[in-house]
């Protein structure tokens, strides 16, 4: 392999792992750009099969060192999940390499790699949107972007100041040409950075204004914690029921002993029932026993029969202290593999044995408006949905006023997957302008500001009770209309210019096959016919003899005449 080529190959591994080094447990936001500018250089100037095999390597060392926690589930989970993302930066690579031939090309670049997340996202199965730029701007100036641009156009920040860097390697990298006029391609660089650390530091310095002046609530969140080694609930999962119903007649304690006040609703988290509350007598009577202790409605995490045999709902359930249960959210996304097996019936749940652990495939609810819970319009999320856009996007359009999200997160509660996903709901928090309430098993418990500022937290692995007083608000941020446009125009800002290039080199190949057929060395058969004759064709057609006064004389003539 040539030294060139062994550059590029430790260019795209290191890009990778630099990349997942934006998220935690490092959480160096700024390592999210040198990602994208690394993988633009590592690709730049190569073939398609080439760029292929960068991207490949790129994905592989991002994606394998990212969800590196997945191992928690089984090292055959970490290594396909790791796979099927890193096929999307294989595909990304040969996109990645064709736009730098477009003019202004680190906008176009840094367009695809924001598709890419955006495809990543939804697609198939419904994609898992993990390790998006945007996800490790935390307790940085960046996340300030996320209520006026939402994800996708914070992203895009961050993108294309990795191609912006990538750009400003090149021109310093430039062969061929003048000291001088490489310097003035580096100025014209500064140009569009300054527009961006401007747009950056006005965000950050002129944050997007919450209302302040809503309705004020107190709101509690159970965390009952996961006896044992604390990561598999449902070897436990009665203990762990048991637990909620008494932390929730505690605080029911608390409250009438005046040390409490009363919140608005009481929030429990994923599988605090691993069964289903409304055919299990002694759940349900565990429920109704803590309901009726506190007095108010608490929203219960169950797992609830589904109509069709096989299947099964993952809910979040209003069980009012007077109308007993009542309205309920069904998480919008669950994980394929993990929480349901995919093409099933073809036979693919016999290849692995470790799928006879999920004996029904959980369905997806389709609910896009919030909860009625006292009066208080809630927008949920149940442990993976808080990734992904469309959840809260469409309940807060839909009129949430406060958000909440419901996670287990037990079986990984020994990994840095519960960093990420409270990163990721401290940045939901912020791009929606809402405060939000978590609730987890033994997990990352909290009350998160709409500015990301964790109000109050409990330690995890303990059984106790987050409090904290919210402010409802009616607030849709632009970032949450913009969101979806942005997602589609960086989409056309790929497709356009690829296809471009696909016009133009299907044009190119056409023309050369016309002259190709048409006379030698690629020359017109008349051309070639005169040149063999010694002479040329000048402007107007007409033959101009080697060793004459050449076009002069044709153009010369014409002038006198005219003149």
């Amino acid at each position: 392999m040539p030294a060139s080529s062994r550059l590029r190959v430790l260019l795209a591994v290191l890009a990778g792992l630099v990349g997942s080094a934006a998220f935690d447990p490092v959480g160096l936001v700024l390592c999210g750009p040198l990602a994208v500018a690394g993988l633009a250089l590592a690709v730049r100037g190569t073939r398609v099969r080439t760029a292929l095999a960068l991207g490949t390597l790129f994905g592989a060392a991002f994606q394998f060192a990212l969800l590196w926690w997945m191992r928690a589930v089984g090292p055959e989970a970490w290594i396909a999940l790791s796979l099927i993302e890193t096929l999307y930066y294989a595909l990304l690579g040969p996109v990645v390499m064709a736009l730098q031939r477009v003019r202004g090309w680190p906008l176009w670049v840094a367009a695809a790699w924001v598709a890419c997340e955006e495809l990543r996202g939804t697609w198939p199965f419904g994609g898992f949107p993990w390790g998006r730029l945007a996800f490790g701007t935390a307790d940085t100036p960046f996340s300030a972007l996320l209520p006026w641009v939402g994800t996708a156009g914070t992203s895009l920040v961050l993108a294309l100041l990795g191609t912006l860097l990538a750009a400003a390697v090149v021109a310093l990298r430039a062969e061929g040409r003048a000291l001088g006029r490489d310097r003035r391609r580096v100025a014209r660089l500064v140009v569009p950075l300054g527009v961006l650390g401007a747009v950056v530091a006005l965000a950050a310095l002129r944050p997007y204004e919450v209302p302040t002046t809503g309705p004020v609530v107190p709101v509690a969140a159970v965390q009952g914690d996961v006896p044992g080694a604390g990561d598999d609930v449902v070897p436990v999962h009665r203990e762990v029921t048991e637990n909620h119903v008494r932390t929730t007649v505690e605080l029911a304690d608390r409250i009438a002993a005046g040390t409490s006040p009363t919140p608005a609703f009481v929030l429990w988290p994923e599988n605090s029932t691993a069964v289903d509350p409304f055919t299990d007598r002694s759940t349900t009577a565990g429920i109704e026993e803590a309901v009726a202790a506190v007095g108010v409605p608490v929203v219960v995490g169950g797992m609830v029969d589904a109509p069709a045999e096989g299947q099964v709902l993952n809910q979040g359930i209003v069980w009012d202290d007077v109308t007993g249960p009542g309205d309920r959210y069904a998480k919008r996304h669950p994980v394929p593999f993990g929480e349901f097996i995919p093409f099933r019936n073809a036979g693919l749940a016999s290849i692995v044995d470790d799928f006879d652990l999920i004996p029904r495939d959980m369905v997806a609810g389709t609910r896009d408006t919030p909860l009625e819970v006292a009066g208080i319009r809630v927008g949920n999320a149940i442990c993976f949905d808080v990734a992904y856009d469309d959840g809260f996007r469409d309940q807060v359009r839909a009129g949430a006023q406060v958000l909440t999200v419901q996670t287990s997160n037990a079986m990984f509660i020994r990994t840095h997957q519960v960093d990420q996903q409270f990163e990721i709901t401290r940045l939901r928090a912020i791009e929606s302008g809402k405060y939000l309430v978590v609730a987890a098993i033994n997990g990352q418990s909290a009350v998160v500001a709409p500015d990301g500022e964790v109000v109050s937290s409990i330690d995890r692995r303990t059984r106790g009770v987050v409090e904290a007083e919210v402010v409802l608000n009616d607030v849709v941020t632009p970032g949450l209309r913009l969101g979806p446009w942005i997602a589609a125009g960086v989409t056309a800002a790929t497709a356009l210019p690829l296809l471009g290039l696909v016009l133009a080199g299907l044009g190119g190949a056409r023309l050369r096959r016309r002259t190709v057929d048409g006379g030698h060395d690629g020359a017109p058969a008349q051309a070639q016919a005169q040149a063999q004759a010694g002479g040329t064709t000048g402007p107007a057609g007409q033959t101009d003899q080697t060793g004459s006064a050449g076009a002069r004389g044709t153009a010369g003539t014409t002038r006198e005449t005219v003149g």
